[in-house]
């Protein structure tokens, strides 16, 4: 192994860790954490600290707790221990008005380091054995013996090396069997005396703007504080330039993609928008307006638009997007709309066609795309595609294949994001010569949630709903406390059917060992619905509820004697879930037994009641799309989320905050604080783990938009930041070359 190259006072943040601490450290590091430059070292913060304990008198000492006391030694000894092989060192010290016993168990070279006449400080839990009062194995650091005719000074002196040490915060690192924290602590303290940091990424005038530490000082106070005010000094400080430099990287990447020309998109005067608007039944809300203006506006720059509407659920988004869609194609262009689903795609398209009428459908062509369709209407759909012929193109991730192509790509429809990967999306955009991007959501995902504090996507939000919606009413039911209220929920839904209306009960497995989609939630069994919940452990609890049992166990229950009760589930071929789903439309099923299938874009006027059986396995994002497929029409809608989860359980929080609230932006937020962010600068699309260091998007919203605010005159004035290289090595440092271009795809 090499061993250190770099002189103390010498090591840059660029400098390889071999070369600074020796090869010998750079290897385990690098093996535990992936460390290979000072400044991932450095940035490996620690995740608390811990109290030594306040000076303590020996004869006060409490008995349990951390204390930290000086004394001199007054006798060491060594004894073999009788039960064991090995040796205790035992050291007793005294203030003068008391005693302590030290024990080191097969240490004995303590013995040449405690001699009688040594003073020092002691520190850790006291501890009673045979009525002495005992430190076991504690830390200590001895003071230097004065010469006669300073000791008087130098007690004085010792008092205030005591009372400093004591106060001082030890750091509590993340750490590994192989590198261990209080090593960690060591480490940082060679590697921070051998830095030297010549420049700030922080402009100065921005430092005292903000009050904040020089990067230099904010690393040596966060790893070695000597008060907690120091600690905190250090935190707001890097937590601040984190979200500047983050924010800076945001901002080059913006303003490169908007370098890139799109082709301008302007209805014409008379033309496809202005007729389907002449000929709309109803008038669009408030909201409605307000987000096609700025839609508008963003479709007639030279810049790709990049927008998110979040939409409540029924609050009439897919209407915004079809007028961009003709916004669009009255410029010639084409739209291709992204659906996760074939139920949602075949439904998007028919309510795509039956909103535009006869005459506007004619000229559009609206087409679909799916895995599932016969050859031949596949190949005939992709025509329409590439000769321009379809002006509309509807499908699931049939849209991304290398087969289909596009005559004139100018807008790209993401209906429900968060079911697609970054690397769909951006396949299809590809599809285009930088096409505008329109993101349709209820529920943003965590990451969504993140990249919108973080300014890179601009936001619209459509909360109004239109006139005549009744609502939805959402009660989480806790069978763990209250079994006996089951019988209540059939009952309910019973009541529901005499009115006349319909309803679903959705699982979250389609048989005992057959589920819809990847990833652990059980020993032996696989995940159903959300991949971000399988790392949760799962409790001993019944088989979670499936299609084929429920819908057999209902069909036999007298609350719903002489109803018709059906299945629909992914595993159906696509010609049966359109039968289904057409058959429950028209009145023909009273309750639909599903999985997922149906948690976006179904629409059923008539569908009054959702019970949604353990729902606690489900996600927050699903479970308010769930329900958004019932109160669609003029009848209100009711949502029992029905759950076998744990009281203060992650999945009882999940459910009892979806059934608190409608407000999708809300339920973000709280799925955020409960899985965090994600990897706000990679592909990772669940929450749990984050790139963020010591910034949490859920916490420090604030800084993030002082940050923004900040770095936006910056970079607009020098985007290449050829006047701040320290702020541009910054940058580079942050993000490696996956993460830029996971930021460019976005």
């Amino acid at each position: 192994m090499p061993a250190a190259q770099i002189a103390p006072g010498e090591a840059t943040l660029d400098d390889r860790i071999a070369n600074v601490l020796g090869g010998r450290t750079a290897s385990a590091l690098y093996k535990s954490f992936g460390m290979l430059t000072m400044a991932d070292l450095l940035a490996h913060y620690p995740r608390r600290y811990a109290k030594r304990g306040e000076l303590t008198a020996l004869s006060e000492l409490p008995l349990g707790e951390n204390v930290t006391i000086i004394g001199q030694v007054i006798e060491a000894r060594e004894r073999t221990m009788k039960t064991k092989r090995g040796s205790i060192v035992e050291i007793v010290i005294s203030d003068g008005r008391a005693h302590v016993w030290l024990t080191f168990f097969n240490q004995r070279w303590r013995l040449n380091m405690l001699q009688p006449g040594v003073r020092g400080i002691f520190s850790g839990k006291i501890s009673d054995y045979k009525g002495k009062r005992q430190l076991a194995h504690p830390q200590f650091e001895p003071f230097e013996e004065p010469a006669d005719s300073e000791k008087d000074s130098a007690s004085l002196a010792a008092e205030e090396q005591a009372r400093r040490w004591a106060e001082a915060p030890i750091p509590i690192y993340p750490a590994t069997n192989q590198v261990t924290s209080a090593q960690l602590t060591k480490i940082m303290r060679i590697a921070l005396d051998a830095l030297t940091l010549s420049e700030d990424p922080l402009p100065a005038s921005l430092r005292r703007e903000k009050s904040l530490l020089s990067q230099h000082q904010a690393l040596w106070q966060i790893h070695r504080p000597d008060s907690e005010g120091d600690s905190i000094a250090a935190r707001r400080t890097l937590r601040f330039t984190e979200a500047y430099v983050l924010q800076v990287a945001l901002l080059q990447q913006r303003a490169r993609s908007r370098a890139e020309p799109a082709t301008p998109r302007v209805p014409k005067p008379g033309g496809l928008l202005e007729r389907f608007d002449a000929a709309l039944p109803f008038t669009l809300t408030g909201d409605q307006n307000l987000v096609g203006a700025e839609i508008a506006t963003d479709l007639a720059a030279s810049a790709p638009m990049h927008r998110l509407v979040q939409g409540e659920v029924g609050s009439g988004k897919t209407i915004v997007a079809l007028r961009a869609m003709l916004a669009v194609a009255d410029s010639g262009g084409q739209s291709a709309l992204l659906a996760p689903t074939e139920v949602l795609a075949s439904q998007h398209l028919r309510s795509i066609v039956r909103a535009l009428g006869p005459e506007l459908a004619a000229e559009l062509v609206p087409t679909l795309l799916t895995g599932q369709q016969p050859v031949a209407d596949r190949r005939k759909g992709t025509l329409r595609a590439v000769s321009g012929q379809a002006r509309i193109v509807v499908g699931t991730h049939a849209l991304i294949s290398g087969s289909v192509e596009f005559y004139d790509l100018g807008l790209v429809v993401i209906d429900e994001q968060h079911r697609f990967g970054v690397d769909q999306r951006e396949a299809l955009r590809l599809k285009g010569r930088q096409p505008h991007v329109l993101v349709l959501t209820a529920t943003p995902i965590p990451r969504t949630v993140a990249m919108t504090v973080f300014g890179d996507l601009d936001v619209s939000v459509i909360a109004e709903l239109p006139a005549g919606r009744p609502g939805i009413e959402s009660f989480a039911v806790p069978l763990a406390t209250k079994p006996g209220w089951e019988g209540q929920i059939w009952r309910r839904l019973g009541d529901e059917l005499a009115l006349g209306r319909q309803g679903f009960v959705v699982c979250p497995a389609i048989g005992p060992k057959e589920l819809e989609i990847g990833g652990a939630l059980e020993a032996g069994e696989e995940a159903e619905i959300d991949p971000d919940l399988a790392a949760e452990p799962a409790p001993a609890r019944p088989q979670m509820a499936n299609v084929q049992a429920v819908l057999e166990r209902l069909r036999t229950l007298p609350q719903l004697a002489g109803r018709r009760i059906e299945a629909l589930h992914g595993r159906m071929t696509g010609d049966e879930k359109e039968t289904a789903m057409l058959a429950f439309a028209a009145g023909e099923i009273d309750v639909l037994v599903a999985t997922t299938v149906i948690e976006v874009g179904v629409d059923v006027p008539n569908a009054s009641m959702m019970v949604v059986l353990d729902a606690d396995r489900f996600g927050v994002s699903q479970l308010h799309q769930l329900r958004g497929r019932v109160g669609r029409g003029g009848v209100p809608g009711i949502c029992l989320l029905v759950t076998t989860a744990a009281p203060e359980s992650t999945g009882w929080q999940r459910v009892d905050a979806v059934a608190g609230t409608l407000d999708g932006f809300e339920l973000a937020q709280i799925d955020l604080e409960l899985r965090r962010e994600g990897n706000v600068l990679g592909g990772t699309q669940s929450g749990g783990r984050s790139a963020l260091r010591l910034l949490r998007v859920a916490r420090d919203g604030e800084v993030i938009l002082e940050a923004r605010r900040a770095a936006e005159g910056l970079v607009e004035a020098d985007p290449e930041l050829q006047q701040l290289p320290a702020l541009a090595a910054a940058v580079r440092r942050r993000l490696d070359e996956s993460s830029r271009d996971f930021l460019s795809k976005n």
